[in-house]
């Protein structure tokens, strides 16, 4: 029902993560992101425990690979449960289980690893490693090319309906966290056309929150 990745940007240090499903509201069961810590997608019947778990785990000093190996060791029905993980290091680690759905796969890197089910084909997560490492840029716009590259390969074996997109920087809030949570359109599009508009005001929304004074203009009706 899923494809996703997650990712470092070795540059800057900030973290992200893209999914899109069939389902709906995919972003809001299966999407986990901490500054200064890793991401982790937790999907395939999904226990939305797990992403904090593992990240709880990569927060104490473990590995992803150390955390993926804790989350198989306790988390509950893990063979039906794909996690997805990236630590500070740009270390990465996927733990699919044999019950997770249709055609299951994963690939992964430094920097970046994907995984899915219910796919069209098993190249579609190295195709979203391989869009990943093969762009340039902004983490938010690599995101966008490697979910176009999955789409590409074939994506899921059904319609998509929904997709996200997080991002996590310095501060300890998401500094962009883009969703689609129902269209008949295409959900991977409809993320790319909000980080267009969302991507020049990103820094602008950081600086609002953490000092006011110094920010930009609102550019709302009204404001002077």
């Amino acid at each position: 029902m899923t494809f996703s990745l997650v990712a470092r940007c070795a540059e800057t240090g900030m973290f992200g993560l893209a999914i899109s499903s069939s389902s709906p509201a995919v972003a809001a069961r299966c999407a986990y992101a901490r500054a200064g810590v890793g991401a982790v997608a937790s999907q395939n019947v999904t226990d939305p425990t797990l992403g904090p778990l593992a990240l709880d785990h990569m927060a104490s000093g473990m590995s992803a690979a150390e955390a993926i190996e804790q989350v198989r060791d306790t988390g509950k029905f893990i063979e039906y449960r794909q996690v997805l993980a990236v630590d500070k290091d740009g270390g990465t680690e996927i733990h699919s289980g044999p019950n997770s759905l249709g055609i299951w796969t994963q690939a992964q890197g430094v920097d970046v690893a994907s995984g899915g089910n219910l796919l069209a084909n098993d190249g579609v997560p190295q195709a979203v490693v391989d869009g990943f490492l093969g762009t340039s840029g902004h983490i938010g716009d690599r995101l966008i090319a490697a979910m176009r590259a999955g789409l590409a390969q074939g994506g899921e074996a059904g319609p998509l309906h929904s997709a996200g997109m997080l991002i996590v920087d310095k501060v300890a809030w998401p500094v962009a966290e883009l969703r689609c949570d129902w269209t008949e359109g295409c959900p991977i599009e409809n993320i790319a056309t909000a980080w267009d508009v969302y991507k020049p005001q990103l820094q602008a929304y950081v600086q609002r929150a953490l000092d006011p004074r110094e920010a930009p203009s609102y550019g709302v009706p009204g404001d002077a």
